[in-house]
C-alpha cells in the first residue's frame, strides 16, 4: 500500500529499505536532502519527473570514487547536487511537510516526522547552507581518488608561487591547460579558491615531495 502524506501520525518509525522509496514515490513538488553518508538516502531510481531534487553531500565525496559515481548518477538523473566541507545532519524533506531522519535503533529503520517544528528546522538549515555549497560538475567526478603525477607537479609548482605561465612551461602544456586543470581540481575538492585547493590537496598528501 502506498504511503500518503495525509492522515498519518506525527511520528513513525519505518524500515529504511523500501520505506524511504515509498515515501519518495508520493513526492509532488520538491525533495531536499542533507547526507553525511551515514543516514537516510535515496538513489537515481527514486528520482521522478516533475519533482525538483536538491542534495548536499560532504566535499570528500568528490575524491571518493564509489560515492563520487553515485553523486554523478544522481546529477544525471536530474538532482542538483552540491557539496560542503561538513554536512551538519542527515535529513530528507519531502514536499516541505515530511522529514525523514535517522532512527535511534539498530534495525535499519528511519524516523518519519510530520511535526512542523522539525520540518521547518530542517528546511531552514538546508536553505542556509545551500547558497555556500559548491555545485557538482560532471567533469569533477573522479575515476580514481588520487591526482595524476602531472596534476600533483602542477599543484606543487603553484604552491611554490609559480605563475600559470611558469607552470605551463615547466609541464610543457599551454596556460589554458593549466587553468583548466586547476579548475577541475578545485571542483573535485570542493574548493572555493586556489589557496583552499592547495590546502586540501596538501592534507590529502597530493603534493609531490621532491628531494633537494
Amino acid at each position: 500500500m502506498t504511503v500518503t502524506m495525509l492522515d498519518r501520525p506525527s511520528f513513525q518509525q519505518i524500515p529504511a529499505h523500501g520505506g524511504i522509496a515509498e515515501l519518495l514515490a508520493s513526492a509532488e513538488n520538491e525533495v531536499i536532502a542533507m547526507d553525511t553518508l551515514a543516514g537516510p538516502t535515496f538513489g537515481p531510481r527514486e528520482v521522478r519527473h516533475g519533482v525538483r531534487y536538491r542534495a548536499i553531500f560532504p566535499d570528500r565525496t568528490r575524491t571518493t570514487p564509489t560515492v563520487g559515481r553515485h553523486l554523478g548518477a544522481l546529477s544525471q538523473a536530474g538532482v542538483a547536487v552540491r557539496t560542503i566541507p561538513q554536512v551538519p545532519m542527515n535529513a530528507i524533506v519531502i514536499d516541505g511537510s515530511v522529514a525523514v531522519l535517522p532512527a535511534d535503533s539498530t534495525n535499519g529503520s528511519v524516523a518519519v516526522l510530520r511535526l512542523t517544528s522539525v520540518v521547518v528546522t530542517a528546511l531552514e538549515l538546508f536553505e542556509r547552507i545551500w547558497p555556500d555549497a559548491v555545485p557538482l560538475a560532471d567533469c569533477g567526478l573522479p575515476d580514481e581518488a588520487d591526482l595524476s603525477v602531472r596534476e600533483q607537479e602542477m599543484l606543487r609548482l603553484l604552491a611554490l608561487g609559480a605563475t600559470d605561465e611558469v607552470a605551463a612551461a615547466h609541464l610543457g602544456v599551454s596556460v589554458r591547460t593549466v587553468r583548466r586543470m586547476v579548475a577541475q581540481i578545485m571542483n573535485r575538492l570542493g574548493a572555493r579558491s586556489r589557496f583552499q585547493a592547495g590546502m586540501k590537496a596538501a592534507d590529502r598528501g597530493w603534493l609531490l615531495e621532491r628531494a633537494s
